[in-house]
C-alpha cells in the first residue's frame, strides 16, 4: 500500500528524519575526563605538586594532565630544574621564560608582568577545566590572575597559612582568586573560612609532599646519598643542612642575618651542605656574601644549586641540624624529628613542632652559634602537623567531585554560616582520632579512639615476654591500625601509651615497671614508636590514664578536683587537682595502693606491710579465698557452689553474698581498709569526687561511701563516691593524652 502511495512514503520518510534528529541529540552518558593543568614555577613548589601530578597521571581514565613550566625552573643559575620534571617522565606542554633578571623588587614586578603577557596564549591553547597552583610565589600570582580573568577554575594548594613576609599577601591574594582550596592544617582551614571562603570548597588535605617523604625518607641507601653530596668521611647525624632565602620586605636585614649564619657555621666547624637561595629580590647579594666568605672553596662546605627532592629528604632526615628560613625546616623536617634553627621573620606565624628553635633577631653570630650548640645532634618526636601521608588521594577525590556545570562565579560567606569542621570529598566528617596502647601484663591492646571517646576498632594480642618482641608487636599492631584508619575515615593525631609502673611522661620513659611486666626499666617507649610511625607519642602510668579518661569522658568531666581509684588486680589511681594531673617530683604521685592503713598488716607486693593493696586488691582477696578454700571454709551450707580452679576474688564475694560469715568478714576488712585509705586521700587532697574504677568498683562503692560518712572529718563527709561507667579506662586515658594535647595545639 505504501509503495502505491507516494504521499505516504514521503510522510514516513519525514517521520524517520524527525526521530533520527531527536535520537542523535539525546545526551550521551559517558565519563568526561577532567582536563587538569598543573603549573610549576620553581624547585620548591614542584616538590609539593609532583605527588599530585603522579596521582593524576596514575588515573588516565579520570584525568588528562597538562604541565606548564615557568619561572626559575628555566634559569641555569638556579639549576635548570625543569630537567627533573622531564626525568620524572612528565610531558611539559609549555615552557615560559618569565623571569626578568636583576633579583630586586623591580625585577619581581617585571617578571609578573611578563608572565601575564605570555600566559593567555598558553591557557587559551590548553583550555584546562582546572588550573592547579601552589603557594605564595609571585609567579603563582601571575598564574592565578590570568586564569581568573580567563574564567578557568583554580585549585590553590597550601592556602590559608601565615608566614610573616610579603609571601603572606601574595598567598592570600591567590586564595581570593582561587575557586577551590586544598590546605594543610586545621589552622589554615580556619584562616580561609575567616577570609570568607566557602567552607564547602575547602579541603583539609595535608601537605602533598608528605605523601612522598613519609614513603621515601627511610631508603636504605641514605648513607650513599649523604656521602655523594658531602664526602666519604661524613657520618649520619654529623652534618648540617643550611638553606636561607631573602626576606623581600626587609632585604638588607635578611642579608645581614645570612652573613651571621655563615660566620656561625664557619665557627661551628661541622660539614655543611648549603643550598643557594631562591630567586627573590636580594638573592644576588646573598650569593655575593657567600662568595666573599669563600664558602664554595671551604673544605667544610658543599654549596649546591639544586638537589633532587628524594635525596634532599634523606639529607634533611639524617642531618644533625637544619638551619635557615626555608619552609622545609618548619614543615617537612618536623616529620623526621630533625632539629631546626629558624632564622629571622620569614616563617613567623607558621605552625611548628617542638623540633624548631627560633632565632628571630640575631645581632651577632654568637647567638646563632649558641643555637647550634643547643640543637645539633638532638632528636625530637616526629610531628605530623602538616600531613599524614594521605593528601593526594584526598585531593584526587576532591577534583573528581568538582561539578563543571555549577556557576563559575565565586560566592563568599559573610560571615561563615557553618562551623569550621573539616570535610572530606564525600562531605563526611573525617574523625580526629588517637591510637591508644594498653600494655597489660597478659595482653597487649591497641585501639583507634575518636574525639568523642568511641572505640572505633580494637586489636588484642598476647603480650610477648621480651622487650624486643613487645616493641615489634606494638609497631605491627599500630601499622595495621593506621591502615584501617584510612578506610574508616579517621585522622590519627598521635599515639598514647598506658603502662603499669612509674613513668616519666615528659621523656616518655618507663622508669620502673610492675611485677606483671618484666624487663621494663628505664625503657624509652616514645622514641622508637614516634620514629617508626611519624607521630607524636605520649606515655603515662595506667592509673594516671584512668584519671585522664574520667576527666575527658567520664564522671570527672567538668570537675576541677577529683581522685580516681582503680580496684583491680592491684590498687592504683590518679589525682586531678585544678584540672591538671598530679605527677609529683619523681613521678610517684597517686600510688594510692601503697597508702599504709595498718602497721601490723599483711605483707604487700611492694615489700611493706599494711598497704591498701595488701587488703583490698584482687590479688589480696584471691589469696584469702584460697586460704578458706584450702580449709574447706569457702562453701556455704546447703549450697553447692561448684568451686573450680583457679579460686578468685569472685568466689569470695559470691560466698559472702550466700551467707558465708568468714568470707563476709574478710570483705568487710578489705572495704574498711580501702575506705580508710580513701579518707586519708580526702584529708590530704580534699577532692570533691572519688571515682572507683576496675572490676571490684561496684562491690566497694557502697561500703566505702558508708565508711567515709562514719569516719571522715566533718568537712569531707559529704564527698561523693561513684563507680566509673567507662569500659576501657586505660585505652581512653591513653587516647585522651593525644586528643587533649593536639586540640590545644589546633592540629
Amino acid at each position: 500500500l505504501l509503495e502505491k502511495s507516494p504521499i505516504r512514503r514521503e510522510m514516513i520518510h519525514c517521520c524517520g528524519e524527525i526521530i533520527w534528529y531527536f535520537v542523535s541529540n539525546l545526551p550521551v552518558t559517558e565519563n568526561k575526563k577532567l582536563r587538569v593543568c598543573v603549573a610549576t614555577c620553581n624547585r620548591a613548589d614542584y616538590s609539593k605538586l609532583a605527588p599530585i601530578m603522579f596521582g593524576i597521571k596514575s588515573h588516565p581514565d579520570d584525568f588528562e594532565l597538562e604541565v606548564v613550566v615557568l619561572g626559575s625552573h628555566l634559569i641555569d643559575d638556579y639549576g635548570n630544574t625543569f630537567r627533573m620534571i622531564e626525568q620524572d617522565d612528565f610531558d611539559i606542554g609549555s615552557k615560559l621564560h618569565t623571569i626578568v633578571r636583576g633579583e630586586d623588587e623591580a625585577a619581581m614586578v617585571e617578571s609578573v608582568g611578563l608572565a601575564l603577557v605570555k600566559l593567555p596564549d598558553v591557557l587559551q591553547r590548553l583550555h584546562p577545566d582546572i588550573l592547579v597552583v601552589h603557594g605564595d610565589r609571585f609567579d603563582a600570582l601571575a598564574l592565578a590572575t590570568a586564569a581568573a580573568l580567563m574564567n578557568i577554575r583554580i585549585l590553590h594548594v597550601e592556602g590559608g597559612e601565615v608566614s610573616g613576609t610579603i609571601d603572606d599577601s601574595i598567598r592570600h591574594a591567590i586564595s581570593k582568586l582561587a575557586h577551590y582550596h586544598a590546605c594543610c592544617t586545621r589552622m589554615a582551614e580556619q584562616h580561609l573560612i575567616a577570609m570568607c571562603e566557602d567552607h564547602a570548597r575547602i579541603l583539609l588535605a595535608g601537605c602533598p609532599s608528605y605523601d612522598k617523604l613519609l614513603l621515601t625518607h627511610q631508603r636504605g641507601d641514605y648513607l650513599d646519598i649523604i656521602k655523594s653530596w658531602l664526602g666519604d668521611n661524613v657520618q649520619e647525624g654529623n652534618y648540617i643542612v643550611a638553606l636561607q632565602h631573602p626576606v623581600t620586605t626587609d632585604i638588607q636585614h635578611s642579608i645581614k642575618i645570612y652573613g651571621l649564619m655563615l660566620d656561625a657555621l664557619l665557627s661551628f666547624d661541622k660539614k655543611t651542605l648549603i643550598l643557594f637561595p631562591n630567586i627573590d629580590a636580594g638573592s644576588k647579594e646573598m650569593v655575593r656574601v657567600m662568595r666573599r666568605k669563600g664558602i664554595e672553596q671551604h673544605p667544610n662546605f658543599r654549596a649546591v644549586k639544586h638537589i633532587p627532592f628524594e635525596q634532599f629528604i634523606q639529607l634533611v632526615c639524617h642531618a644533625g641540624c637544619m638551619i635557615g628560613n626555608s619552609s622545609c625546616g618548619v614543615r617537612e623536617a618536623g616529620a623526621f624529628g630533625t632539629p631546626v634553627i629558624n632564622l629571622g621573620t620569614r616563617q613567623t606565624g607558621r605552625e611548628t613542632g617542638e623540633n624548631v628553635l627560633h632565632v628571630r633577631d640575631a645581632d651577632s653570630h654568637n647567638k646563632i652559634f649558641h643555637a647550634l650548640e643547643l640543637q645539633f645532634g638532638k632528636r625530637y618526636p616526629c610531628s605530623k602537623i602538616y600531613g599524614d601521608g594521605n593528601a593526594v588521594p584526598r585531593i584526587l577525590k576532591f577534583l573528581q567531585s568538582i561539578d563543571l556545570d555549577e556557576p563559575l562565579q565565586k560566592t563568599f560567606c559573610f560571615p561563615p554560616v557553618k562551623d569550621s569542621i573539616s570535610q572530606d570529598i564525600d562531605h563526611i566528617l573525617e574523625t580526629q582520632s588517637a591510637l591508644a596502647i594498653d600494655l597489660g601484663g597478659t595482653n597487649l591492646r591497641v585501639a583507634i579512639i575518636c574525639m568523642k571517646g568511641s572505640v572505633v576498632k580494637k586489636y588484642v594480642q598476647p603480650n610477648p615476654r621480651t622487650f624486643e618482641d613487645r616493641m615489634s608487636l606494638i609497631l605491627r599492631m599500630c601499622r595495621d591500625a593506621m591502615k584501617d584508619a584510612v578506610c574508616l575515615n579517621c585522622r590519627i593525631l598521635g599515639v598514647g601509651v598506658s603502662t603499669g609502673g612509674r613513668v616519666n611522661p615528659q621523656a616518655g620513659v618507663v622508669l620502673h615497671s610492675t611485677n606483671l611486666i618484666q624487663e621494663w626499666s628505664s625503657v624509652d617507649l616514645r622514641t622508637p614508636i614516634s620514629d617508626a610511625l611519624h607521630l607524636p607519642v605520649w606515655v603515662d602510668n595506667d592509673g594516671n590514664c584512668a584519671a585522664l579518661a574520667e576527666r575527658k569522658f567520664g564522671h570527672g568531666k567538668g570537675v576541677e578536683n577529683f581522685v580516681t581509684v582503680i580496684t583491680g588486680t592491684g590498687i592504683g589511681g590518679g589525682i586531678i587537682h585544678h584540672n591538671e594531673l598530679v605527677h609529683g617530683s619523681t613521678f610517684c604521685a597517686a600510688e594510692l595502693g601503697h597508702i599504709v592503713v595498718s602497721l601490723e598488716g599483711p605483707e604487700c607486693s611492694c615489700g611493706g606491710h599494711g598497704c591498701i593493696e595488701a587488703y583490698s586488691s584482687g590479688m589480696a582477696l584471691q589469696r584469702e579465698a584460697k586460704k578458706l578454700h584450702d580449709e574447706d571454709l569457702l562453701k556455704v551450707e546447703g549450697v553447692d557452689m561448684k568451686l573450680s580452679e583457679p579460686i578468685t576474688a569472685a568466689h569470695l564475694i559470691s560466698a559472702a553474698r550466700m551467707g558465708n560469715s568468714k568470707a563476709d568478714a574478710i570483705l568487710n576488712k578489705a572495704a574498711t581498709a580501702l575506705g580508710a585509705g580513701i579518707i586519708n586521700i580526702l584529708h590530704i587532697v580534699n577532692p570533691t569526687l572519688v571515682i572507683l574504677s576496675g572490676v571490684l568498683a561496684s562491690f566497694y562503692q557502697a561500703p566505702v561511701q558508708r565508711i567515709i560518712s562514719e569516719r571522715a572529718l566533718f568537712s569531707t563527709k559529704g564527698t561523693k563516691v561513684v563507680t566509673s561507667d567507662l569500659e576501657e579506662p586505660a585505652l581512653l586515658g591513653a587516647a585522651s593524652m593525644v586528643l587533649d594535647y593536639t586540640t590545644r595545639r589546633i592540629y
